[in-house]
């Protein structure tokens, strides 16, 4: 087999490839076999066709379609390592000669894994908000465990913002009752804004038989988005009524024997949470400068298929689990059509650069992923899609989605690397030590994730 690459652009390439025709013998044997486990033939045992009479009943070119169609992958696996090129996506492959008994030649152009240079990094600063909590944030958070404690008791007076009161509901649209328009013994806390608009207005002031009528845009159901005449009647009006803030309640609430105790538990916790968030505020624009040092060719065909995934996720994923289509989402967004598909290709272009650049440097870096560290990703992958993880790592070995997997865990090591190099300061000017060590590695591996979006049409390379 001979074979030649012509660099197209800096991203794609096309190889020449040109097969002596003994190099396909063993194809050629295996569409024989082929055919004759398909065919019958009078006179012929099943499986025992001659060579001559499947040439004369269907085609010597039948077979040698066949036995193209068999051997193309091989040799285009030859011609790739010979070229040492990394190719991404399929090939386009086009046929360019086949002479029987001489020579087959065919050229493959696929997209490559551009070539790109790193330059020093470790001049990146990067500011991050100040980890400050406050005693209201304090405060705030222990009234939100006290809201989770809080007991109901029905009373004989009006209702008022902040009691849980019983419903019936009626809507009409037109003059006629929709088909889901009519709910009994709901529950409803007046002031969460949870139901209709308009709602707390109509049932405030009443007391238990009390009816009201007020109009609201329905937000869901058969006459979603329409007016309807909605007619509430109030059954029942209970106080909810919050514990003291005592030490009695902290013992209730918590495994702490005194308020005080629980409220320093509560700025430590909030703390820690604050942390995390300004570790990944960190990564997230570290990796934003990084991206701008780095000059990336873009493989358009690799590009469009990336759009084109992040667009069908979203419809036939996301939005279908809410229930609503493009159309709707956009309006809701805000956005028209054209401003989402340059949104979404933007975010493709992000995803793809960040892959290709962190990949680099993991090559650069030599770094290994271990055992330990792919398990702990595996765990929260498994804990944020609603699996077990026997579960998850048996769905992602089937799927043949270990290297994917592998990947991200690398990449979020690459981004510690250039993370632990940045200089991160504070909004109060003071500098921010991000250790490198394993839940800071797990961390930018879920930031990489959120920006590359599950980019899957670069993984094919590291599969093959």
């Amino acid at each position: 087999m001979k074979s030649a690459v012509e660099t197209l652009n800096p991203t794609r390439v096309r190889l020449t490839v040109e097969v002596p025709f003994e190099e396909l013998k063993d194809s050629l044997d295996a569409a024989y076999k082929k055919i004759n486990q398909q065919v019958t033939v009078k006179g012929f045992r099943k499986g025992k066709i001659p060579a001559r009479v499947i040439d004369q009943r269907f085609g010597r070119g039948a077979v040698l379609e066949e036995a193209v169609n068999d051997a193309l992958p091989k040799f285009y696996t030859e011609a790739v390592n010979e070229a040492e090129v990394n190719p991404l996506g399929q090939p386009e492959v086009d046929i360019k000669e086949l002479k029987d008994g001489e020579l087959l030649a065919f050229t493959a152009e696929v997209d490559i894994r551009p070539a790109i240079e790193i330059p020093d990094f470790s001049g990146i600063e990067v500011t991050v908000d100040a980890v400050e909590v406050t005693d209201e944030d304090v405060e705030k958070s222990v009234e939100q465990l006290r809201e989770r404690f809080a007991s109901t008791n029905p009373v004989e007076r009006a209702a008022a913002e902040g009691d849980v009161v019983t419903l019936d509901l009626e809507a009409k649209v037109d003059g006629e009752v929709l088909p889901d328009g009519v709910a009994e013994g709901v529950s409803y806390t007046i002031g969460s804004g949870e139901l209709l608009d308009g709602i707390d207005e109509a049932v405030t002031g009443l007391e238990a038989g009390g009816e009201a009528t007020f109009t609201s845009q329905l937000k869901g159901g058969s006459a979603e988005g329409k007016d309807a005449e909605v007619t509430v009647k109030l059954s029942a009006v209970a106080a909810r009524e919050l514990p003291e803030l005592d030490d009695e309640f902290a013992q209730m609430a918590s495994e702490f024997d005194t308020l005080d105790e629980l409220k320093a538990d509560s700025r430590k916790r909030l703390e820690n949470m604050k942390q995390f968030d300004q570790a990944t505020q960190a990564q997230e624009r570290v990796l934003d400068e990084l991206l701008k040092l780095v000059e990336v060719p873009m493989p358009e065909k690799l590009l469009e298929d990336e759009i084109n995934t992040r667009k069908h996720n979203l419809e036939h994923h996301q939005l279908g689990q809410m229930g609503l289509n493009l159309e709707k989402y956009l309006e809701l967004q805000g956005k028209t059509e054209d401003e989402f598909l340059a949104e979404t290709k933007e975010q493709a272009e992000k995803g793809i650069k960040t892959q290709f650049i962190l990949d680099e440097l993991v090559n650069r870096e030599k770094l290994n992923v271990s055992q330990e560290e792919l398990t702990e990703h595996l765990m929260r992958r498994a804990a944020s899609s609603g699996m077990s993880p026997d579960q998850f790592a048996q769905a992602v070995v089937e799927g043949g989605q270990v290297p994917m997997l592998v990947g991200e865990v690398a990449r979020g090591k690459a981004l510690a690397v250039v993370v632990e190099a940045a200089k991160v300061v504070d909004t109060n000017g003071e500098a921010v030590d991000l250790e490198d060590d394993e839940a800071e590695t797990e961390a930018a591996a879920e930031t990489v994730e959120a920006v590359t979006g599950g980019t899957e049409a670069a993984e094919e390379e590291n599969e093959g």
